[in-house]
């Protein structure tokens, strides 16, 4: 019996639970592309995880799989975006392209950090679940110059493409559970790259004690059996094991206390976590959880990687109009040759509406007209009711009487041999 495969029937995400075709939501593919090693292997994954749950997680790149095969499936899975890593003489790249019709950017990794090399780095690193992956991040823009004839015109471009890569932001339809994380993108002015940075957001009581808090959020029971009173452990000062050495007082706690007047906020709706519900004053943290990547912009290209273009921003390679123009001569008869195209096919089209319009014809006519015609042709023959004439001869008859005189001719075959068998004797 054939084994039965079991297909998946759960929807990732709740933005998916709604409906599959939300044209709205950009998709992604993060690749590795050629020899990168562990460490950027391992990059590629964690890249993945921030983009989640719009991303192929569980995409699995071959040794002879090259970069024109994602791009050919890209559009039939709707994925508008491919992020493509890899190794160079001179330090890792990261290549954004949005798809299908471009544009490439193609940026230099200058330093990076993994997921678990900021979990090591933190004191208080908690583990990740799969909840806070189940919605998509949310998109700061930070540092960036305002739109000005001053201001370098591949800036906006970079931010027009992050912006593209995560959902648009609805505040009349987004639920403040679904706010689970953060991606930062800064423009750092001084160095001219751009860091990236991964946050969960977390909600702490506001005014309280970190004693207090440990047992407001405490998953278990605490352990008081060296305490002679819950006010030794809630009042005594930190650091000091002696219970009768003194209580903190309402300054001291000023230091202890989760955050201050900025970043105390009442919550809109319910949020997830105990307590944490609606008008309550809480105070907003956000902890990193990586990765971190600095990132330097090299090029950006026209077009997708085959069908590159012109190339728009060159970081190390700068040319004058001149010499644009000198480079731009071979690409420009192609480009006429596609508008010329172009034009004539929508002249086709419209001469086609005009034409159908004269006769007053459709289509679905036609093929009623057509299907009558059939009908004729079937009625040629004769019925089953119907006599022949005695000198009249149907066409099946004068063909059996032509085979019959081609078989006379033919000399007679002996009859075939019969295949003995041998059979099973118990």
């Amino acid at each position: 019996m054939a084994r039965r495969r079991k297909n998946r029937t759960h929807l990732k995400g709740a933005a998916q639970a709604s409906s599959s075709g939300a044209d709205n939501v950009p998709k992604s593919f993060i690749i590795k592309h050629g020899q990168v090693g562990h460490s950027l292997t391992q990059l590629t994954r964690d890249v993945r995880k921030v983009m989640e749950p719009n991303t192929a997680s569980r995409l699995r790149e071959r040794a002879r799989n090259k970069l024109k095969d994602f791009l050919t499936m890209a559009p039939a899975l709707h994925v508008t975006h491919l992020l493509a890593f890899t190794l160079t003489d001179v330090a890792p790249s990261m290549r954004i392209v949005r798809l299908s019709n471009g544009p490439s950017l193609s940026f230099r990794v200058e330093r990076y950090s993994l997921i678990k090399d900021i979990q090591h780095s933190s004191k208080h690193s908690k583990s990740q679940g799969m909840v806070e992956y189940l919605s998509p991040p949310l998109l700061v823009l930070a540092s960036f110059p305002p739109p000005s004839p001053t201001t370098p015109p591949h800036l906006p471009l970079i931010m027009k493409t992050f912006q593209t890569l995560f959902p648009p932001l609805s505040p009349h339809t987004l639920t403040l559970s679904s706010a689970r994380r953060i991606v930062l993108v800064a423009y750092n002015a001084e160095r001219g790259t751009i860091d990236f940075r991964h946050y969960r957001i977390t909600v702490k009581p506001y005014g309280v004690s970190k004693r207090v808090r440990r047992v407001l959020e405490a998953d278990d029971v605490l352990d008081l059996g060296n305490e002679r009173d819950v006010a030794d452990f809630v009042l005594r000062r930190r650091g000091e094991g002696d219970a009768a050495s003194g209580y903190e007082s309402a300054a001291s706690t000023a230091s202890s206390v989760a955050g201050d007047d900025g970043d105390a906020v009442s919550l809109a709706d319910d949020y997830v976590g105990r307590n944490n519900r609606k008008g309550q004053k809480k105070a907003v943290k956000l902890d990193e959880i990586g990765p971190r990547m600095e990132l330097r912009l090299v090029k950006i290209t026209e077009g997708v990687p085959g069908k590159e273009g012109n190339v728009i921003y060159h970081e190390f390679v700068k040319k004058t109009k001149a010499e644009i123009s000198v480079q731009r001569q071979p690409t420009l008869p192609k480009k006429k040759l596609r508008r010329e195209r172009r034009e004539e096919q929508e002249r086709n089209v419209q001469r086609k509406k005009v034409t159908g319009q004269e006769t007053g014809v459709d289509e679905e006519e036609e093929d009623e007209v057509e299907g009558d015609e059939e009908e004729l042709e079937d009625d040629g023959g004769w019925d089953e009711d119907e006599e022949i004439s005695e000198g009249e001869e149907s066409e099946d008859d004068a063909q059996e009487g032509s085979d019959k005189e081609d078989s006379d001719d033919e000399p007679e075959r002996p009859p075939a041999k019969k295949v003995k068998t041998k059979s099973n004797r118990r």
